[in-house]
């Protein structure tokens, strides 16, 4: 049982973590209709930025972190209009978007290059202090551990004021709901997908420098992460932001828990089980809508 309840609660700050790139894939789907796999090369840039203005130029890792957003926001936007946007032009109406899918999985192989280019393959890490795991009773809880899922928590909810109390956020929220009712008030559709997709490629750096203190930084980074990050979109619901959540938590506590049985090499396969149970019992994902 005390092992049982370590893994819940091992799982439960993973799951935080693992929420804020969650967020930022669901994000570009709801926006832009379209499942952009170069969230895990924006995480890992991102790591990246935060690592450089870390070490290299002695900035607090907390305070770093603005350097992950800016980095992983900049490469979202530059990899779309670089190559992603015009591929969703060329779309037919009603036609799935494939091919903007699958030019994102290549955009995630040119950046783990260049980062590897930039940076070597040898893992890095940040300048952080160590400190001893905290026992509550038998349970052990590592302060960075709770510290990243205290930063994620408030990355979710400086999201959820965005979207909910600025125009910027009300205007994304028109066109995930109905880009064409959108379009016919005038709200320009490129403007917006700008912004959303600078808003997720800051959140895929921010939680990519997030698991880089938990682990190691190395240019595979997003790509490790990326099939329980699309696990937890697919569980919570493609498009829906508090499913992204809910999925995450779902995937990191089944994760943690698949350790107790089974090699941690396979906790992966967790993803793959849950996507499998959950769309044979939901096929829109707990959160999401049937037919979108």
């Amino acid at each position: 049982m005390i092992a049982l309840a370590q893994a819940i609660v091992n799982g439960l700050l993973a799951g935080a973590t693992l929420a804020v790139p969650a967020i930022a894939f669901t994000t570009i789907f709801a926006v832009l209709r379209f499942a952009n796999f170069a969230v895990a090369g924006f995480a890992t840039l991102g790591a990246y930025g935060g690592w450089v203005e870390n070490t290299a130029l002695g900035v607090p890792a907390v305070p770093a972190l603005a350097g992950a957003c800016l980095a992983g926001g900049v490469a979202a936007v530059a990899v779309d209009d670089a190559a992603l946007r015009g591929l969703r032009r060329r779309l037919r109406p009603g036609e799935a978007a494939l091919a903007p899918a699958i030019a994102s999985v290549a955009a995630t192989l040119l950046l783990e290059n260049v980062a590897r280019f930039l940076f070597g393959n040898d893992p890095r890490g940040y300048n952080l202090p160590v400190y001893r795991d905290w026992h509550l009773g038998a349970l052990a809880v590592g302060p960075q551990q709770l510290a990243d899922a205290a930063i994620a928590l408030v990355a979710m909810a400086a999201l959820f004021l965005f979207l909910g109390f600025t125009r910027a956020g009300r205007t994304m929220r028109a066109v995930a709901d109905n880009p064409g009712l959108a379009a016919l008030k005038g709200i320009d559709a490129v403007r917006v997908g700008r912004i959303a997709t600078f808003a997720a490629g800051a959140l895929a750096g921010l939680g990519g420098m997030l698991i880089g203190f938990d682990t190691s930084l190395d240019p595979l980074l997003g790509f490790r992460v990326m099939l329980s990050v699309f696990a937890a979109a697919v569980v919570g619901g493609l498009g829906s932001i508090p499913g992204a959540v809910a999925g995450a938590f779902i995937v990191g506590v089944g994760e943690e828990m698949a350790t107790l049985v089974v090699d941690p090499a396979y906790r992966t396969a967790v993803g793959f089980a849950a996507i499998l149970v959950v769309l044979s019992l939901r096929p829109a994902g707990l959160f999401g809508v049937r037919g979108t």
